[in-house]
């Protein structure tokens, strides 16, 4: 039996705000060719995660916060802000999944958060996502104009132009 207790997320956060990236992960799977991935994420506040798409039919994901607040956006293929959910264990919404196919992003918006997330394996690092070419590279000095933006955005707004 695998436990997953306070000890493992406290440290998953020490992790993640001693990070370049202001995040970490724990794969609670075996294996990187496991058909279903499961992983529980600490993000920072900063942390920049590109928006991006999983264009398989079958790759969608499925977020529940355990700890801290999120924001996690939804947009056309333009860029454009569909949609914006904020979540926290304390709810109202305290997870949610994203459709296959679908721009999206997550941004941190109180610091010690963290997520479960289960998707579909196998993961492969240079297939597993298409990056929206209407918003900065991660490692991009733009990236952190751009989490600014994110952290506000709402249905409606399109991104700033890089």
């Amino acid at each position: 039996m695998k436990l997953f207790d306070e000890a493992l997320l406290d440290g998953l956060v020490s992790k993640a705000k001693a990070s370049v990236r202001l995040r970490a992960n724990y794969n609670a799977h075996a294996s990187l060719d496991d058909p279903v991935q499961r992983l529980f994420i600490a993000i920072e506040p900063g942390s920049y995660v590109q928006p991006h798409r999983h264009p398989e039919q079958e790759k969608w994901e499925f977020f529940m916060v355990l700890r801290g607040r999120l924001a996690a956006l939804i947009f056309d293929g333009q860029g454009k802000v569909l949609r914006r959910e904020e979540l926290s264990p304390g709810g109202p919404v305290h997870g949610f999944e994203i459709p296959a196919n679908s721009w999206h992003s997550v941004v941190a918006l109180e610091p010690g958060s963290v997520f479960f997330e289960i998707k579909h394996g196998p993961y492969m690092p240079l297939s597993d996502k298409d990056f929206a070419v209407w918003a900065p590279r991660e490692g991009d000095p733009q990236g952190s104009e751009f989490v600014q933006w994110l952290v506000s955005a709402k249905p409606g707004d399109v991104p700033p132009v890089i």
